[in-house]
């Protein structure tokens, strides 16, 4: 059994029976204590949670009980200073001749040692602190799927604790709900918690890290390009402003889906000038892994060795896979050698033809493998863009993400473009140093017309809707 010594931190009461117990544990073998302070301002409230929880009536400090280990149960209760004062002289025989004056010291250094623990406590809790992720439109298939791939350890680092938070409508409250208890049974060890959000205004408290996964259901019969542009605008406009109010100030958002993912990237911005354009990327990454993978299969070797696949321009819309800068390493050919050795892909594959067919066109089947994924590849992505942005990309690799354009590449500047960039110390920058021929920047241009294009039609919505609102953007 162990005796539990609980008290005000500054009663000297609490000192007398403190002092006590302990020269019972240094002189008897199995006389055991563990001691408890607390704070003055929070002694009431905590005494009265205490013997609510085991039915014990006591109003003053100290209150002493005892633990009756692995038997379970609530403990003994033995009560306050005067009843263990009685116990002790009638059990061992041990009296207390600590004087008013020695009471009144000890219980001011208690104080005093209190709140120095106290206070190191809370810094150490800061410095673990779990990062903060807010996930939108949470009943989606890729939050399924990329739940396990945040919380293993393998995307923020293996000492990182991060937790989730699940947002959608209030129609979604039994999918998120579903989700939260599976999560739960996984019992991942840097999960400190997960949890389900439906009301919009509380959304995005103390975030580090937002992952917009909204979409439109595209159907072009049915609606114009305009009003899903509307439809996005009307997402983003509902967001950044609560990002602004509710987010940390280096809060870092992600834009992934099947639809728009450059466009929601943009009017986030837009609408929440505040949000830091740097913090702001869409993920391009399941086009890149898509691609590789059907370079890999014509092959006839592990897509983890095609390197260097550069997605330009509207992720979800029109895009241009370059393969111009494309490398493959542990490729089986004439020419070997070293590991690091690599081949050019362009060397390797002829079939022009192939390439135009399946990966360059419209109606390739790259982009339809991409577009009817149900999960995987672009949770996946999101998962890879985020260890990158934390931990760095592999040296001299390229990796293509949306961001705000500032000119590279004769690409107007203030559109969300996919760019090479690299992630190097918690930040990303473009790779401006790439040689493009002349076919790849015309087809640049083409694809910031598009972009351009799509910002104009988001400004005259948000013209129509809120003109002063337009004007500041605008200028």
């Amino acid at each position: 059994a162990v005796d539990v010594f609980t008290g005000k931190a500054d009663c000297p009461y609490y000192a007398k029976a403190e002092l006590l117990a302990d020269y019972l544990q240094a002189n008897l073998p199995d006389f055991r204590v563990h001691k408890i302070t607390q704070h003055p301002d929070k002694w009431e409230q905590w005494l009265h949670d205490i013997c609510e929880k085991n039915g014990w009536e006591h109003r003053q400090s100290p209150i002493i009980w005892r633990e009756l280990l692995y038997r379970g149960g609530k403990g003994l209760l033995l009560g306050g200073l005067d009843d263990f004062l009685e116990y002790a002289q009638r059990y061992y025989g041990v009296n207390s001749m600590m004087l008013s004056e020695e009471m009144l010291d000890i219980a001011e250094e208690n104080l005093q040692a209190h709140i120095e623990i106290a206070k190191e406590e809370e810094e150490f809790k800061n410095l673990i602190k779990p990062l903060q992720i807010w996930i939108t439109s949470a009943s989606a298939p890729i939050c399924y799927q990329l739940i396990p791939l945040l919380a293993n350890g393998e995307v923020f680092g293996r000492t990182t604790e991060i937790s989730i938070h699940l947002l959608d409508t209030d129609q979604f409250k039994d999918v998120l709900c579903g989700i939260v208890m599976e999560a739960e049974d996984m019992a991942f060890p840097l999960l400190r918690s997960i949890s389900d959000h439906t009301e919009i205004d509380k959304a995005f408290i103390q975030a580090d890290i937002i992952i917009v996964l909204d979409d439109v259901l595209l159907n072009r019969e049915v609606q114009s390009l305009e009003s899903y542009i509307r439809e996005v605008s009307e997402i983003c406009q509902v967001y950044a402003p609560l990002i602004e109010k509710n987010a940390k100030s280096e809060v870092r958002v992600i834009s992934s889906g099947k639809t728009f993912v450059n466009l929601k990237a943009m009017m986030i911005m837009t609408y929440g000038p505040s949000i830091k354009p740097e913090n702001v990327i869409a993920v391009a990454s399941s086009w890149e892994s898509a691609a590789k993978a059907m370079l890999a299969r014509r092959l006839n070797m592990n897509a983890a060795g095609v390197k260097d696949v550069i997605v330009w321009g509207n992720i979800t819309g029109c895009n241009y896979i370059d393969l111009s800068h494309a490398k493959l390493y542990g490729y089986d050919c004439a020419i070997w050698g070293p590991p690091n050795f690599p081949h050019p892909l362009l060397s390797v594959i002829y079939d022009s033809e192939w390439i135009h067919s399946e990966l360059l066109s419209e109606q390739s089947s790259l982009s339809s493998r991409v577009s009817h994924s149900v999960g995987m590849l672009p949770a996946h992505a999101i998962a890879t863009v985020l260890r990158y942005w934390y931990h760095g990309s592999p040296p001299g690799e390229i990796v293509s993400v949306g961001v705000l354009t500032k000119g590279q590449y004769c690409i107007p500047e203030g559109i969300v473009f996919s760019l090479p960039v690299r992630f190097q110390n918690g930040n990303w920058e473009v790779i401006t140093n790439l040689e493009t021929n002349e076919m790849t920047q015309e087809a640049l241009g083409c694809l910031a017309h598009e972009l351009i294009q799509e910002k104009l039609v988001a400004l005259k919505e948000i013209k129509e809707m809120h003109p002063y609102e337009a004007d500041k953007i605008t200028s």
